[in-house]
């Protein structure tokens, strides 16, 4: 291994961590280094990892977020992070948005940025009965996922099962739960459903159990669905969003403090190496885009800070 690549990249230490970060993350000049050290240190061929960064970027076509205003999204996850952020863009282009999550004081906070086009709802979004009641009482238009448990970050052995299929019991739950109601209602034609994901399903994370695991099967959800709704005829768009790691939210700087430790650099070595960084806002315009899309562009995009990349 040459001494240049040894020098940018010796804090890759560990394979899986490095494909954790992922190849969007790194730019046009660091990646034939990384590349080549990764065959020298992992014999992986380079080509495995062009292969996971060889998304197009796609943006929904003909999306008019205008389309949104007067109508009602529900978001769940809705008082912190990223679901906050998705709450405050859809009230900006003139939504009501029912905002779901479990603690009153952080959706007061929320509600007092948003004003009144925001309706606090204090509710268990994994709970089958909370996606019952609000789908049949609002009937939204729109339908945001966002709903997760922070992962424990340590290694596998260190996880007991309780710890490792904690985003089962919440990140899976929620997205099923909502999911299955919003097809046996059925949800109104041209309605959409956005599940959060995370790039972690792509990608893997060591240090977080299931976490990874679990966003995959968000995902999957979300294809199933889209599936069972053009078979049915329902006219519901599925779309998963898998936002790549950023410290941006209090989730993601825990994870990426966990994994600095773990390469034993500073967070903000840590941060710089990854590139550009996701910023909440821009997730919540993101979700904008795909919600004021026309109805039937099922898919799932991979979002960085260049924004979204198809993965369908």
């Amino acid at each position: 291994m040459s001494r240049r690549v040894g020098k940018r990249y010796s804090f890759y230490r560990d394979i899986e961590a490095a494909k954790f970060i992922g190849v969007a993350a790194i730019n046009s000049v660091d990646a034939p280094y990384l590349n080549q050290w990764m065959s020298s240190q992992a014999g992986v061929a380079p080509a495995e990892f062009v292969m996971e960064a060889s998304t197009h970027m796609n943006r929904p076509n003909q999306t008019d977020a205008g389309a949104l205003a007067g109508s009602t999204a529900i978001v769940t996850g809705a008082s912190r992070g990223f679901g906050r952020a998705i709450a405050a863009a859809l009230t900006e282009v003139g939504a009501e948005v029912v905002g779901v999550a479990r603690t009153a004081a952080l959706l007061d906070e929320v509600r007092g940025q948003l004003g009144d086009a925001f309706v606090p709802v204090v509710a268990d979004a994994a709970d089958p009965a909370t996606a019952s009641a609000l789908i049949d009482k609002y009937t939204p238009r729109t339908l945001v996922l966002c709903a997760g448990s922070a992962p424990q970050m340590r290694p596998l052995q260190e996880h007991s099962w309780e710890t490792f299929s904690a985003n089962w019991n919440v990140d899976v739950a929620q997205a099923f739960h909502w999911t299955r109601y919003a097809l046996a209602r059925p949800l109104a034609p041209g309605s959409s459903v956005i599940l959060m994901s995370s790039g972690a399903a792509v990608n893997g994370s060591p240090l977080s159990g299931g976490y990874a695991g679990a966003k995959s099967t968000v995902k999957f959800i979300g294809s199933y669905a889209a599936g069972e709704s053009d078979r049915a005829g329902l006219g519901i768009t599925f779309v998963s969003v898998l936002p790549r790691l950023t410290a941006a939210t209090e989730l993601g700087a825990k994870a990426a403090a966990a994994y600095a430790e773990r390469q034993g650099v500073d967070l903000d070595t840590f941060v710089a190496s990854t590139g550009p960084a996701l910023t909440a806002e821009l997730v919540g315009t993101s979700v904008l885009a795909i919600a004021g899309a026309e109805p039937g562009q099922h898919g799932a995009y991979l979002l960085t800070a260049s924004g979204l990349s198809s993965l369908s």
